[in-house]
């Protein structure tokens, strides 16, 4: 059985998908975008800004979920460009532990949606 996790404090799905299911102790959170669930608009600037916000609307679904970045067990980030991979690796860094913190690839993409320089999703056991 799933249950559907949806939270006004991160960005609402852009096409036919949720935010996060929950299915048994196994939370799976969609690729979340620099986008301010606030206003619907895109985060632009350096790739630093951008990481932050699609880390805080993950913080906002794990935390609908009731769950923290302390039980993520894998993560999958997205770019556009491999160069900045040390500045995504800098804000990323700061949400975990190093004790804790999960299994992860980074991938370097063609394009993403919206045409974002970054996108990153999580799997958490509650």
């Amino acid at each position: 059985m799933k249950k559907i996790i949806n939270t006004p404090n991160a960005p609402a799905p852009i096409g036919p998908y949720n935010q996060a299911i929950l299915t048994g102790n196994t939370l799976y959170i969609s690729g979340q975008i620099p986008m301010d669930p606030k206003t619907g608009e895109l985060v632009t600037g350096d790739i630093k800004a951008q990481t932050q916000q699609s880390m805080e609307n993950l913080k906002a679904i794990l935390s609908e979920a009731g769950a923290s970045f302390s039980h993520v067990v894998k993560a999958s980030i997205f770019v556009k460009d491999m160069h900045q991979f040390s500045a995504i690796n800098e804000v990323y860094g700061t949400y975990f532990d190093i004790e804790t913190a999960p299994a992860r690839e980074t991938v370097e993409v063609a394009n993403l949606p919206k045409f974002v320089a970054v996108e990153i999703s999580m799997i958490a056991v509650l």
